[in-house]
């Protein structure tokens, strides 16, 4: 998992967590003191109606009492028309619908009804403070006192949906801006992580897109202080990986300088000596000849990875590929192969280096005919490919199979599927032009189905506006 990914999904989960608790429990406490708000509000109603049974109960009989309390506390079935669960307020402010959620019950000291608008005709167990009581197929919160001084019993009902429903939807409207605000937390986070991580991608893409003969430190300013240290090590490692390449790159071309003088005169040697004893003195020569040719592709591999810096010019590919062919027609014509070059782009003009170009080709087309049988066609194809052409070399030999292309496109690598003579180099070599020249080149079976393989080259018209293309992205001429 990436540190991005990680960092993202922790500290979101820890957020999400953390408001979440918090919102729960504001929803808990917010609920829970809005109960006790009802209770108190409940207990209040019930000491006005206690005052207003306490005024009247001087001055008025228990029956005009009930009156008196019924006209006031209690409204006429008439004024509820409809559903008395909408929440409205009554034709001409007659009250509100509501008011049918709250009742009252009064009962003289000798606990005889007064009033009763909650119809649960309960006239035992008359105790003071809270409780819950049925009525009505509703479940009702109650609060009951006795008036010292008149004796009179007085309790108030809330139904406890109402209750429920008021302090629920107050308490979520308290945690409801924590939950909306946890998407655009989520998104503050994501983007707080993306732009603190913009540095490390500038670092990764440097790296990513340096090259081995162009090894450079990375530039320490734009790394995080966190990161600081890391910075400075890998500029550390490329230092000395550039050290390292740069004295492989030395000794290698130092060691092709001074073998190819020695061998010169070991083969001059061994020619003089050749007539006396054919039989004995060819292997060796053989044996000569195959340094010489391993020498050779030192040095010129050398030159290739040194020549990043050579000034392209225009000419027509066409006519590169046929002086390549002629080139190594002799070869082809002494194994009895036949080159075949098949071009469709006809005047076509690239931006390259020449005498680049013809060792790439004649390094595919040697490669080729090394490994093809004798009486066997070499094709090699030429087409137009998007702002580019794309090239094609196709034997009938053994070919290779796919999990070994990757590694026969790697310096001195011989695979044992094909055989030969060589050193392990060409295929390298015409892989490391093509990239100088912003191509590429990948290894594929023949479109027909035949044993073989095919080496498909793309290059770029235009070598300085060209940018790499990923592999596989071009058509194989011919396919």
């Amino acid at each position: 998992m990436s540190l991005t990914r990680k960092l993202i999904l922790l500290i979101t989960s820890t957020v999400f967590l953390i408001t979440l608790i918090a919102a729960g429990w504001g929803f808990y406490v917010s609920d829970h003191q809005l109960e006790e708000l009802f209770d108190a509000e409940l207990a209040q109603s019930t000491r006005i109606v206690q005052g207003l049974v306490e005024h009247l109960s001087g001055t008025q009989s228990i029956d005009q009492l009930a009156i008196t309390l019924s006209r006031t506390l209690e409204l006429p079935d008439a004024v509820f028309q409809g559903d008395e669960e909408e929440d409205e307020i009554l034709p001409d402010g007659a009250g509100h619908k509501y008011e049918r959620k709250i009742a009252f019950e009064v009962w003289s000291p000798d606990q005889q009804p007064v009033l009763d608008t909650l119809r649960a005709n309960d006239t035992q167990g008359l105790e003071p403070g809270f409780a819950w009581q049925e009525a009505a197929g509703y479940q009702w919160r109650t609060f009951t006192l006795q008036d010292p001084a008149t004796g009179f019993w007085i309790r108030t009902a809330q139904r406890e949906d109402v209750r429920d429903e008021l302090s629920q939807e107050i308490a979520l409207g308290n945690v409801l801006p924590f939950l909306l605000a946890l998407p655009l937390l989520g998104l503050s986070v994501l983007t707080a992580i993306q732009v603190s991580f913009q540095p490390l991608r500038k670092l990764e893409k440097s790296v990513r897109n340096m090259a081995p003969e162009k090894i450079h430190p990375l530039d320490d300013r734009q790394a995080p202080k966190e990161v600081a240290g890391l910075v400075h090590a890998v500029n550390g490692l490329l230092k000395r990986l550039n050290q390292a390449l740069e004295r492989e790159r030395r000794f290698s071309a130092d060691a092709a300088h001074e073998l190819r003088t020695p061998l010169t005169a070991l083969r001059l040697n061994l020619e003089k000596v050749y007539g006396d004893n054919p039989e004995h003195y060819g292997d060796l020569i053989q044996s000569v000849d195959r340094m010489v040719y391993l020498v050779e592709q030192m040095l010129l591999l050398n030159r290739v990875d040194a020549g990043t810096d050579f000034t392209p010019e225009y000419h027509n590919l066409s006519a590169i590929i046929e002086q390549s062919i002629a080139d190594v027609a002799p070869l082809a014509l002494k194994k009895h192969i036949e080159p075949v070059l098949e071009d469709e782009a006809g005047q076509s003009l690239i931006s390259c280096h020449s005498a680049l170009i013809n060792t790439l080709m004649r390094s595919l087309l040697a490669n080729a005919i090394q490994y093809s049988p004798a009486h066997t066609l070499i094709t090699t194809r030429l087409a137009p490919d998007g702002d580019g052409y794309a090239i094609s070399v196709c034997d009938q030999g053994p070919g290779i199979p796919p999990e070994e292309r990757e590694r026969a496109l790697s310096r001195f690598v011989r695979l044992d599927q094909r055989k030969g003579g060589g050193a392990g180099l060409g295929l390298a070599i015409a892989r490391r032009i093509a990239e100088l020249h912003h191509g590429h080149l990948v290894l594929t079976d023949r479109a027909d189905g035949e044993s073989g393989l095919c080496v498909n080259v793309w290059l770029p018209a235009r070598y300085a506006a060209s940018q790499p293309r990923p592999y596989g992205s071009f058509k194989v001429p011919g396919q």
